[in-house]
């Protein structure tokens, strides 16, 4: 068995800029690397955004700087708030249509019965999860109303879907029965399968921007299914640019897409350190894109 690493010790601040410069990063004003990394920390920023930028023995291509560091932490800071919106029509519009189905189709409490979804232990995981989620909203107003003033107590299905996470919402969707699912996903004109694992890779992309993450030049655990021109294209699942293809073909009728595609472009043309090629995107990216 290999030998396990032992943790390095802490450094001062001091001591992580002359540790940088030991590894051949270019450090032109040491006073404003100090200021940044009292405000960013040293394993958000370098560790993240040297990817691809050293040598196997540790040390940085020549001439990278700090200052490259810098501006592909912004970047993607940039890139992941722009992107969180346009997921964010996409999360309330599946809250919303989730919803109304299961209410017009099962009853407004039909979420409750196991006999309207495919798997019964899935079923029953996700409703100690719902339990879970109305307990953390317990103060909320409307939780508070329902539980106190409705027969049993439960939260309507038109309720529970605003306090749900999308991860959560995302597993309800998966084992809805394959005829219901159908119905959700024509209703985004987008076949029920492709749909399924879209919403399971846009959901895993929400969370990494919620939580203030990298999705410039970063490899997803969570890959959608991809049309096959795309694939034949050679465009990979794994990286950012295929969830932004399923966001886009979601959100095809939405005229402000092109205001996001804009956006991007913009910010990429104003870099002059971003790789594109690390995010997946093709030379004619744009033309994916664009609607």
């Amino acid at each position: 068995m290999e030998e396990l690493k032992t943790h390095q010790p802490s450094m001062t601040i001091d001591e992580q800029v002359e540790n940088l410069k030991g590894k051949g990063l270019v450090i032109s004003d040491e006073e404003y690397a100090k200021k940044v990394l009292s405000e960013i920390s040293y394993f958000r920023l370098i560790k993240a955004y040297s990817l691809g930028l050293k040598e196997k023995n540790g040390y940085y291509h020549n001439d990278v700087s700090f200052e490259q560091l810098v501006e592909l932490y912004y970047f993607n800071a940039s890139f992941r708030q722009i992107t969180f919106k346009e997921i964010e029509k996409i999360e309330v519009a599946l809250r919303c249509r989730i919803s109304n189905f299961i209410a017009d189709t099962y009853g407004v409490l039909g979420y409750c019965d196991e006999k309207n979804f495919k798997d019964k232990e899935y079923h029953a995981t996700f409703i100690n999860d719902v339990k879970e989620e109305i307990s953390r909203n317990s103060r909320a107003p409307f939780v508070k109303n329902f539980k106190e003033n409705y027969e049993g107590g439960q939260l309507p299905i038109y309720a529970l879907v605003e306090i749900l996470s999308f991860g959560t919402l995302s597993k309800f969707y998966k084992n809805m029965k394959n005829a219901d699912k159908k119905q959700i996903a024509r209703s985004f004109g987008i076949g029920y399968t492709y749909f399924e694992s879209w919403i399971e890779s846009i959901s895993y992309v929400r969370n990494i921007c919620a939580h203030y993450g990298r999705i410039y030049n970063a490899k997803l655990s969570k890959t959608p299914m991809m049309y096959k021109q795309y694939s034949e294209a050679g465009i990979g699942n794994n990286r950012i640019f295929a969830v932004l293809l399923c966001i886009k073909s979601i959100l095809i009728s939405d005229e402000s897409w092109n205001h996001f595609v804009d956006k991007l472009q913009s910010m990429i043309d104003k870099s002059n350190y971003v790789d594109i090629s690390t995010m997946g995107f093709p030379d004619d990216w744009i033309d994916y894109l664009k609607v």
